[in-house]
């Protein structure tokens, strides 16, 4: 999709204004399903030097609920992570009155698209890699009045997820959720937030998945990968961003590949919990955040014409019901929840 006149001219002031460059030519990138416009800008000049330009967008009404706050900006979170020694893009300028983002080209192979191509043994090397980011990232500090330490995943983004969850992944059975049905979900992810609110608080990426982070060209094992759209960051259950990573719509794992994966960085997370407590609140969150992504996924079809994002309701069933039946198992209270979980087709009958 090309990009509209106005924000290519934004684009082109930012860069004059923040580097004295000229824009030779602009590339728009595919987003998520946020509203965010991405472009890579070659320079003129010796050289032909790129640099990906991000772009804040007006907020989609249901890309958040209802009185909480917008997204902070990218900064100072993600230089926080860079002086940690997190792999993340070095900024190389801004036009922040326009929120524009001028950020370093770390390249177009994401995780999720080189996992598809590897061997086994180098898929594993590669989760491996995006794991040992997770411990990291949750022994940072609030160096003092940064955004993300003051938001959480609370009750009332439970309370949204399972809104979306109702209204759009129910419906996707022909049929709109009975009041009965609703409250069952809200009874169920509201359980998922009790749980949530009594872990330890650690920071998270929040959209750790395999999309968001990014292989890097000509780098050794062990240092390929770097994160992008970190400005969601927030205080969340440890278990939080693995589940994002390892149990991704957009590149599904099996159960051998997630064990091993959780096996190994569990015990290297902070303070770690015992393994009862950890599968326990990740079948929760799986619960909560691919019910939301299957919900949302099913939004943008619908409302944007992103038919592509429904390639990735399978998955998101496939994860949702395995997640359910472990949950119930352990809990007989969440029976009918699994069940009505059960109900969800892989392929809607709108799709």
């Amino acid at each position: 999709m090309p990009l509209p006149s106005g924000i290519e001219q934004q684009i082109r002031r930012a860069v004059r204004g923040a580097l004295g460059a000229e824009v030779e030519a602009l590339e728009p990138i595919a987003g998520s399903l946020g509203l965010r416009r991405f472009a890579r800008a070659r320079l003129s000049g010796p050289g032909a030097a790129t640099l990906i330009a991000r772009v804040e967008a007006p907020e989609d009404p249901a890309g958040r609920p209802a009185g909480a706050a917008p997204e902070p900006p990218l900064e100072p979170v993600r230089a926080l992570f860079a002086a940690a020694g997190l792999p993340v893009p070095r900024r190389l300028g801004a036009d922040e009155a326009h929120g524009v983002e001028l950020l370093e080209d770390l390249g177009d192979l994401s995780l999720a698209e080189a996992a598809r191509g590897a061997s086994p043994a180098e898929r594993d090397a590669l989760y491996a890699e995006a794991c040992g980011l997770v411990p990291r990232i949750q022994r940072l500090r609030d160096p003092g009045g940064l955004p993300a330490f003051a938001r959480r995943l609370d009750a009332e983004l439970f309370r949204y997820k399972a809104g979306l969850f109702a209204e759009w992944s129910l419906a996707c059975r022909g049929r709109a959720a009975s009041p009965a049905e609703r409250r069952l979900v809200e009874e169920t992810f509201a359980l998922a937030a009790r749980a949530a609110a009594a872990a330890p608080a650690r920071l998270a990426h929040r959209d750790l998945q395999g999309s968001n982070l990014l292989v890097r060209p000509g780098r050794p094992p062990g240092e390929r990968l770097a994160m992008i759209d970190l400005q969601g960051a927030l205080l969340a259950p440890p278990e939080y961003d693995l589940v994002c990573l390892l149990r991704d719509s957009y590149l599904e794992l099996s159960e051998a590949e997630l064990d091993a994966q959780i096996e190994r960085v569990r015990p290297r997370l902070p303070d770690p919990p015992d393994p009862e407590t950890f599968a326990a609140r990740f079948d929760l969150l799986t619960l909560t955040r691919k019910g939301k992504d299957h919900a949302r996924f099913l939004y943008a079809a619908s409302t944007r014409g992103r038919r592509d994002a429904l390639a990735h309701l399978p998955a998101s069933v496939r994860y949702l019901r395995r997640a359910a039946a472990r949950a119930a198992a352990r809990d007989p209270g969440l029976r009918a929840f699994a069940e009505l979980v059960h109900e969800l087709p892989e392929r809607p009958c709108a799709a």
